[in-house]
């Protein structure tokens, strides 16, 4: 089964994903990171309509930008 990879803008409210890997530079990524944004880690989108994106991860709600959210790819 082939997996599709996309960023965390083109999920829709209760798509599922695992963290595939971070297109930012050093900063972001240390960032997301420390968020837990982790490799591996697996994301629920809670909300995707405007402003910020909010996702489920770790049992945790995290809000992140736009552009940091263009910059996680998601293995769906």
């Amino acid at each position: 089964m082939e997996k599709t990879i996309l960023n965390l803008t083109m999920l829709q409210k209760g798509d599922r994903g695992k963290v595939s890997s971070i297109d930012a530079g050093k900063y972001a990524t240390k960032r997301l990171y420390e968020l837990g944004f982790n490799t591996s880690a697996s994301v629920t989108i809670i909300k995707n309509d405007f402003g910020p994106i909010i996702v489920s991860l770790n049992g945790n709600k995290v809000a992140v930008g736009r552009g940091l959210a263009s910059k996680i790819l998601l293995a769906k």
